[in-house]
């Protein structure tokens, strides 16, 4: 009798074991789940109080007697701040954690509307961008998000950013607008200084530290990144020596670079090319997030599921082939709406994808610092853009961006097709 009942009783032992193992991965999952939520949110409200205070920086500006040449120098500041301060905060976020970076970013932010919001003089006014170094809301998400997914769901997740970005642009300019019409010109400012001291404190309570959340990329022993300075530059560039990296990133930023040229020069453009009053170029900049977040949240999470990342790569790069086609032909608002579809998907699809493939191609130890090097894109480009921009509008107009777009993107897809770019798609599965 009780030989008969040991093996039951093991097999029950067992099961119990099973189901309470399940169990606890089911609770993991759904833990982590939640702290991708959370960094979604920090993401959103990050880009919420940016548009904010970019609406009303101008006529802050103007207000202090900055006059349009120093409004450049003080963008251009901003620019090249955060183009400096991307790999360096990534570097950080690997030595130190994405809780931690998200940390430092929020309260960067707190002390980035704080000054804005005493800034009485010019000097005081270019004072307030120092702490643009260290916001970096957007890579922070990206690296909780890269720590708690699997390769084949990353850029599934990453894309869903997508959405951060559209509530951003259309919450924060109409925001920013009504708060500053209504109220004055400061209190989007404090708003901002608010919701990023807010911003800091749900990091604190809801962003665990590493050692309490378990991440999908274990690292078992200290990387050479770990063991490195902050503010190495060799240690950042290293990561560019890994195979297909360099190459990917080149397709990065060149591909998108004269859109981004001309979304630069978008407010000029929309007085001059399209005349549209403020107002309209206000609805048209909502028209823009309401595309970004119909393709990041309906449509680039299902390719991802259906195609292979390089499919997706040479695809966004033949869309901005065609998308300068038509922004080389367009004539007045309307087309640009019709050729604004194809673009957000191609500008979309390319940084989500490019973003998966470069964090997937070096080790889980360096995917902040990739992240970072990544986010330096966009500040590049504001950092050049308005000189290149400028000069492109001026001498050839509108239709030189669409050429251009034409002309680099055709010799990007025909590299695409000849070059065999080693790709880790499948890495870590």
């Amino acid at each position: 009798m009780s030989a008969a009942s040991t093996p039951a009783s093991s097999g029950a032992e067992q099961g119990a074991a099973r189901t309470k193992s399940e169990g606890e991965e089911r609770s993991e999952e759904a833990k982590k789940q939640q702290v991708i939520l959370v960094a979604y949110l920090i993401a959103t409200l990050d880009l919420i109080f940016l548009f904010m205070q970019l609406g009303v920086m101008p006529y802050l500006a103007k207000s202090l007697g900055l006059d349009s040449v120093g409004f450049g120098y003080l963008q251009t500041t901003f620019g090249v701040l955060q183009l400096v301060g991307g790999p360096i905060f990534g570097r950080f976020a690997d030595q130190f954690g994405a809780r931690a970076a998200l940390m430092l970013s929020c309260s960067s932010g707190s002390a980035f509307f704080l000054l804005a919001s005493i800034s009485t003089s010019v000097p005081l006014l270019f004072l307030s961008r120092l702490p643009a170094v260290f916001m970096h809301g957007i890579p922070g998400a990206q690296k909780v998000i890269t720590d708690l997914t699997t390769p084949s769901q990353r850029a599934g997740a990453l894309g869903k950013l997508g959405l951060c970005f559209g509530i951003g642009i259309i919450v924060g300019s109409a925001l920013g607008g009504v708060l500053s019409t209504k109220f004055g010109i400061f209190v989007p400012i404090y708003v901002g200084l608010v919701g990023s001291l807010v911003s800091t404190a749900i990091v604190m309570v809801w962003i665990p530290s590493q050692a309490e959340l378990k991440s999908e990329h274990p690292v078992t022993q200290r990387s050479p990144s770990q063991s490195g300075s902050v503010f190495s530059l060799r240690e950042i560039l290293r990561l560019m020596k890994f195979p297909g990296v360099m190459e990917v990133f080149i397709i990065k930023v060149f591909a998108g670079l004269p859109i981004g040229l001309f979304l630069i020069m978008f407010s000029i453009i929309s007085m001059d090319f399209f005349g549209l009053e403020a107002v309209q170029s206000g609805y048209l900049m909502s028209y823009f997030g309401v595309l970004q977040m119909v393709v990041q949240g309906l449509v680039i999470g299902r390719l991802t599921s259906l195609c292979t990342e390089r499919t997706l790569l040479r695809l966004s790069v033949f869309v901005f082939a065609g998308v300068g086609l038509g922004m080389a032909l367009m004539r007045n608002v309307l087309h640009y709406c019709i050729v604004a579809v194809p673009l957000v998907f191609a500008f979309s699809t390319l940084g989500t994808i490019t973003d998966s493939i470069l964090t997937k191609s070096v080790p889980a130890s360096d995917t902040g610092t990739m992240l970072g090097i990544c986010a330096s894109v966009q500040p590049l480009t504001r950092t050049v853009g308005p000189a290149i921009g400028g000069l492109l509008y001026k001498q050839f107009g509108v239709s030189s961006f669409g050429y251009l777009q034409l002309v680099v993107n055709v010799g990007l897809f025909v590299y695409l097709l000849k070059s065999n770019i080693p790709l880790k798609e499948r890495k870590g599965l």
